[in-house]
């Protein structure tokens, strides 16, 4: 079954139809908390905090400092793909455009909207001023934008990159939703025949069990793949 990476502006309400979307579908909701449990798991304890503080950590290019990045760059790229091999899972930001972009079995959507509507819309839901909420809505915008530059080469305005996007200030909220499901639907139906799919990824065994025991979830809905055990 179909694995679904969700991309968004910061404050195009992205996470909250992601959301829906995944419970619409019965799919597993995949966002940075359990994405960052999964790193946490395997010691990148960091990978949040460093990753929001952008390019503070990115930009400072010492040794010891590049080996510790690369290497969680690395394992979140394994665990997107992990929870891709899982499959039915919605995966909310995290690159996961970037990193599973190759495979013909994963939907790539991008919810946007006018940097005026996500301001207002931040406004209210915090109770902020104007600069307060321009100030994040700039800052969350740049964080990504970098990390997704500067680690896959891909810039987020790249369309060809998404296979559905929608405004979210255009486009009413539940619209949006059912939008969204249908053509992941109508995407299930379809034959993949023209790229390979997220079932000739390998994942080790020890991988393979900390995602479904973080999904809550036995069940291997994609085709059958290759896991590879670890060697004692």
């Amino acid at each position: 079954m179909t694995t679904v990476t969700i991309s968004r502006d910061f404050g195009s309400e992205g996470d909250l139809l992601a959301r829906k979307i995944a419970n619409n579908l019965g799919y597993h909701y995949v966002d940075k908390e359990i994405i960052g449990n999964l790193l946490e798991h395997y010691g990148f304890v960091e990978f949040d905090r460093e990753y929001e503080t952008l390019p503070g950590f990115w930009a400072k290019f010492n040794a010891q400092r590049d080996k510790r990045r690369d290497m969680m760059v690395d394992m979140l790229n394994r665990s997107l793909e992990a929870f891709a091999v899982h499959g039915n899972a919605v995966i909310l930001g995290r690159s996961g455009f970037s990193v599973l972009g190759g495979y013909a079995d994963v939907f790539h959507i991008r919810f946007q909207a006018p940097f005026h509507a996500r301001v207002k819309r931040l406004m209210q839901e915090e109770n902020l001023t104007h600069l307060e909420a321009a100030t994040i809505c700039e800052e969350g915008d740049r964080v990504r934008s970098e990390f997704i530059r500067n680690y896959y080469g891909i810039s987020l305005d790249n369309v060809h990159a998404f296979d559905l996007t929608l405004n979210t200030d255009k486009v009413p909220f539940d619209l949006i939703a059912k939008i969204s499901v249908d053509c992941i639907k109508a995407f299930n139906a379809k034959p993949k025949t023209e790229k390979p799919t997220t079932a000739m990824i390998e994942v080790d065994s020890v991988l393979t069990r900390a995602v479904n025991d973080l999904l809550n979830c036995k069940i291997e809905h994609s085709e059958s793949k290759p896991i590879l055990e670890m060697q004692h």
